[in-house]
């Protein structure tokens, strides 16, 4: 037995091992997502959704360095089209019987060597395509790969059954930020260091997005990126339709003052004001500020507007700083681990907080290294190495008192 096929006997043992400890079928097929890009040829997988509002197919998971959250597929005349309509897989592991419509937009240069398209049975009446591509430059997937991950897929379906809440996908809402290319390396010495590798984002307007991943992965400079705080070495960032790679200073202050709001693990709040005035002073910044109580109310706080911070617990210090950046109505929110320096309870009401403002349609993209906080967003970007590695769409919101870490 060669390397290769060793190695993708290998895959299959650590999927079913992975299936196995999984707490739902959606959980599962992510798992195996990940062991398809990790131990086989596949550069890329794809996980495709019906989308009723539309009769086409969307992504609703997926692992590579790609934004698809806009992108489409007809049910036919191409491979994932083909599976979903005949319940069977389709092989096309020559170049050019590849037929994708994934890259005919904005990564119209991203060539497929070969691509499996895997149908999922994940619900009655309900069907996914699980699609694996390797690229161009890349060795082509093998038909004994094809057999694992079909094997891997079906041993998921069956063992993990259907999940009670539906895997469709829905008409993702209008981007209000996209950053294309998004690089940022600093000098140390004679050596750069880089930290972002070339990210592509989408921030879709009313979503709670989450930033997942390790320390030093580059999402707190991604986070500072998106919010003004930092300049990237390279790249494209659109907001509202205008770039902001590169404009002055002063339209980055305006930006930052007037479109978006910022809460911070540390709470920032002036010790000799009251929380009343903390947030007073934002507001008199703003053109049209909420109402300082109405924003207490919001974190649940209306009863200690008179209060110092100092006699506040740090989760309710911590509240007033989310109710601080929402004074301002910004368009988006970002929020870089707020409760990593708090206890699980503490925790649960910061969370509960922030949940309360993504109601009101709030932008609210936060950073955290906690998987758990997941559950809790629309959408999840995995960051690894400076680069966007996994995207996923949460099928059903988890609640704050749900979570257990």
């Amino acid at each position: 037995m060669d390397a290769r096929t060793a190695n993708t006997y290998k895959a299959f043992a650590e999927s079913c091992r992975l299936v196995a400890s999984s707490q739902s079928l959606y959980e599962a097929i992510g798992r195996c997502m990940r062991v398809c890009v990790e131990r086989l040829s596949a550069s890329i997988t794809v996980l495709w959704s019906f989308d009723e509002s539309t009769g086409m197919l969307r992504p609703i998971r997926w692992i590579a360095p790609y934004e698809f959250t806009s992108v489409w597929c007809p049910c036919e005349g191409n491979d994932v089209g083909e599976a979903y309509a005949t319940g069977k897989a389709v092989r096309a592991l020559a170049a050019p019987s590849v037929t994708q419509p994934l890259f005919q937009s904005e990564y119209a240069d991203v060539v497929v060597g070969s691509s499996l398209c895997v149908p999922l049975e994940v619900r009655d009446s309900e069907t996914c395509v699980l699609q694996l591509m390797s690229l161009g430059e890349d060795g082509p997937i093998t038909d004994e790969e094809c057999d694992i991950v079909e094997m891997m897929t079906m041993l998921a379906c069956m063992t993990k059954g259907g999940d009670e809440c539906s895997w469709r996908a829905r008409e993702p809402t209008r981007a209000i930020m996209r950053a294309r290319g998004i690089t940022r390396e600093y000098k140390s010495g004679d050596s750069v260091v880089q930290v972002l590798g070339g990210v592509n984002l989408d921030v879709n307007e009313g979503e709670f997005l989450v930033l997942l991943g390790e320390s030093g992965c580059g999402k707190s400079t991604l986070l500072d990126i998106l919010g003004g705080m930092d300049d990237p070495t390279t790249g494209s960032l659109v907001f509202d339709g205008q770039e902001h790679f590169g404009v002055r200073e002063h339209d980055l202050a305006v930006y930052r003052r007037d479109q978006v709001g910022f809460v911070f693990q540390s709470y920032n709040l002036i010790p000799n004001l009251r929380i009343r005035q903390n947030l007073d002073l934002i507001g008199e910044l703003a053109s049209d500020p909420m109402p300082t109580q109405e924003a207490l109310e919001l974190v649940g706080l209306a009863d200690r507007a008179n209060n110092r911070p100092y006699q506040l617990s740090g989760g309710q210090q911590q509240r007033v700083s989310i109710a601080r950046a929402l004074i301002k109505r910004p368009r988006v929110i970002f929020a870089d681990e707020p409760t990593a320096a708090l206890d699980y309870e503490t925790s649960v009401g910061v969370l509960e907080a922030i949940d309360r403002v993504v109601a009101t349609g709030t932008t609210l993209v936060m950073v955290t290294h906690n998987e758990e906080i997941c559950r809790m967003a629309h959408r999840v970007v995995r960051i690894r190495g400076g680069l966007v590695y996994e995207v996923f769409v949460n099928a059903e919101r988890a609640q704050a008192s749900d979570l257990e870490w």
